[in-house]
């Protein structure tokens, strides 16, 4: 009797272990439509692979991450990226790097990561920095003010934000859970979205005029464009 009960409960363990382990891969990029036509298949879940007897260092590796990018801009940043379009041996392995360049109380505005959790650590400068939980947990700020050598975490799909709060220009390096996490900039997705969302609608969501509204999206979709 309890050879069998051991038994059952090994069958119960590996049956639970097969349902935890079997779910579809995370998205690589932001849709993957199926298709029948094999002509028009043009892209898989992340990129293709060169036969791997083919790769050399020069898949591995970039250089160039010690520049200062141009903060010349409205916001005051600038971000480098490092992803699998820069370094194809990063293809599958669930990993990718940015340098951002802040010019003196430049901001990198209120954004999101869909496809992975950020880690970032301040070379330079001051940083304010934060990112607002779900509506389960109320829409809770949690923020801090970073310094050399300081580190932080944004949580996966997280609205996040950072801002230089200092007088000279900061610099900082974060690591991301996808060779593609994918960016989206909240105003200029909501804002500067192309064809635009109707604006009556966003000035009811947003409990604003409808003047104010299509003043938002005249700006944000010219920046856009």
């Amino acid at each position: 009797m309890k050879s069998v009960q051991v038994l059952l409960a090994f069958a119960l363990l590996a049956l639970a272990s097969t349902f935890a382990s079997a779910s579809d891969p995370s998205p690589l990029q932001d849709i993957c439509v199926a298709t029948n036509n094999l002509k028009d298949g043009v892209f898989v879940n992340g990129k293709f692979c060169k036969d791997p007897k083919l790769a050399k260092p020069e898949d591995f590796y970039y250089s160039g991450l010690d520049k200062a990018g141009d903060t010349g801009n409205r916001l005051g940043f600038v971000v480098t990226p490092v992803n699998v379009d820069q370094i194809p041996g990063l293809n599958t392995l669930g990993i990718s790097a940015v340098r951002v360049d802040y010019a003196p109380y430049g901001q990198n505005p209120p954004h999101t990561h869909p496809r992975a959790t950020e880690i970032l650590t301040v070379l330079e400068g001051t940083l304010y920095v934060g990112f607002v939980t779900s509506n389960q947990l109320n829409n809770t700020l949690i923020a801090k003010v970073l310094n050399k050598g300081d580190v932080f975490v944004f949580p996966i799909g997280m609205i996040h934000f950072q801002f230089n709060i200092g007088k000279t220009n900061a610099v900082a390096i974060a690591a991301l859970s996808s060779q593609n996490p994918g960016v989206i900039t909240i105003a200029n997705s909501v804002f500067g979205a192309d064809p635009a969302i109707n604006s009556d609608f966003l000035a009811r969501a947003f409990q604003l005029d409808v003047e104010v509204v299509k003043s938002l999206q005249k700006k944000f979709w010219m920046n856009n464009n």
